[in-house]
């Protein structure tokens, strides 16, 4: 058998390859992220496995840049393996004289297969990709738009800063619309009661009226904003008002494709009170196939909400922190979901506040409750069966 390691970089990537005994079998291989370069890398593999049925390649799961290596090799016949960073750097550690560089990464890499003291990340089914990838652009949408109201909430505390207590949702549609027409105070006062009345109770489906308009007339009329570069500051709200319109639009456009792409999916996920569409998908997305998990432990550990272990000697800490090693984007998942099912299922309702009632700080709850959660979550995709409560 040959074991062939791979240092993932952007545009280019090195490999390294040795034989059942950990002999290095020749020069390092430097290869570009290409149609070339992975031609390149069989080519050399070929040497010394002209069939490339003994070789086993392996590289890290360095943010993106090995899927496009790995789909190639498997295109290819080849047999390829993504392991845990966590896991090479471990290893690494055994390294501790030798200089770090590409060629000793890659070396390090082949040495961890050969040994077999690793756990693979497997390429999912394409309707889990899609999922994935959907859940995680899901998310950075939305931070997207949490950053542009902060920044529109910077530009009113100097502008019109009496402003954001007017509005229960400040960011609801009659105030967007209100401060895409009218930003200053200034602007505010010169608009007539009555037609600010019309622009407030068309906008809020009746909800608000005149006596809005006045109240909000008034705020302007003792506003203590500033009176000074009011046209940048004008514009820039306006421009952000449009970019969290725009976003917001996405945001819609990305919960109908979510929810196609589940349709696809069997999965039950949806069932357990807390998961909507998009919580289910980054939940189905982040895990795969559940069957790579042995236990919900395992599970609970991938997500990275296992406690950490502080012990020496025969002290052991009795305050331990969440590891959150595992996904980040499941972690959030669950939390989310967490926060939910507290509100809205009795059974994790009442757990969480059996854990207050014990002392524990709300967020170290929360944090128990997502553990409950995640072995529902296990039991309902390893049965495949939809959510029952225990009674």
């Amino acid at each position: 058998m040959y074991f062939i390691g791979i240092d993932i970089a952007k545009r280019h990537h090195e490999a390294c390859i040795v034989d059942e005994r950990g002999m290095v079998l020749g020069a390092s291989l430097r290869f570009s992220n290409s149609q070339a370069g992975g031609q390149k890398l069989l080519t050399w593999i070929q040497r010394h496995d002209p069939e490339l049925t003994q070789s086993v390649v392996a590289m890290e799961a360095t943010g993106h840049y090995w899927l496009s290596l790995y789909t190639f090799l498997r295109k290819h016949g080849v047999v390829a393996k993504v392991i845990n960073p966590i896991q090479s750097d471990a290893f690494r550690n055994l390294y501790i004289r030798q200089t770090k560089n590409d060629t000793k990464d890659s070396f390090i890499i082949a040495e961890i297969v050969r040994f077999g003291r690793y756990t693979t990340t497997e390429l999912a089914d394409e309707p889990i990709i899609a999922l994935r990838q959907l859940s995680r652009f899901w998310f950075t949408i939305v931070d997207h738009i949490a950053d542009l109201k902060r920044q529109v909430i910077a530009v009113l505390d100097v502008l019109f800063p009496e402003y954001e207590q007017l509005f229960s949702d400040l960011f609801g549609k009659a105030s967007a619309e209100l401060l895409m027409e009218y930003t200053t105070p200034e602007e505010i006062l010169e608009l007539d009661t009555d037609e600010l009345a019309t622009l407030l109770t068309k906008h809020s489906r009746g909800k608000l009226g005149r006596s809005k308009a006045e109240e909000i007339q008034a705020a302007a009329q003792n506003s203590f904003g500033i009176d000074i570069a009011l046209d940048a500051f004008r514009l820039q709200v306006k421009l952000l008002i449009q970019q969290i319109k725009l976003a917001e639009e996405h945001l819609q456009t990305l919960d109908m494709a979510i929810s196609e792409q589940l349709a696809k999916v069997d999965t039950n996920l949806v069932t357990i009170p807390g998961i909507g569409p998009v919580l289910a998908a980054a939940i189905l997305g982040e895990i795969g196939d559940i069957s790579r998990f042995s236990s919900g432990v395992k599970l609970v550990a991938y997500a990275g909400i296992d406690p950490t272990v502080r012990q020496s000697g025969e002290f052991t800490g009795n305050r331990n922190k969440m590891s959150k090693r595992g996904s980040p984007y499941l972690r959030r998942a669950l939390w989310l979901a967490a926060n939910a099912a507290k509100k809205h299922n009795p059974i994790f309702h009442d757990f969480y506040q059996k854990k207050l009632s014990e002392g524990k700080h709300p967020l170290t709850a929360i944090g128990a409750v997502c553990r409950k959660l995640i072995y529902v979550v296990y039991a309902v995709l390893r049965d495949n069966k939809p959510y029952q409560p225990i009674a």
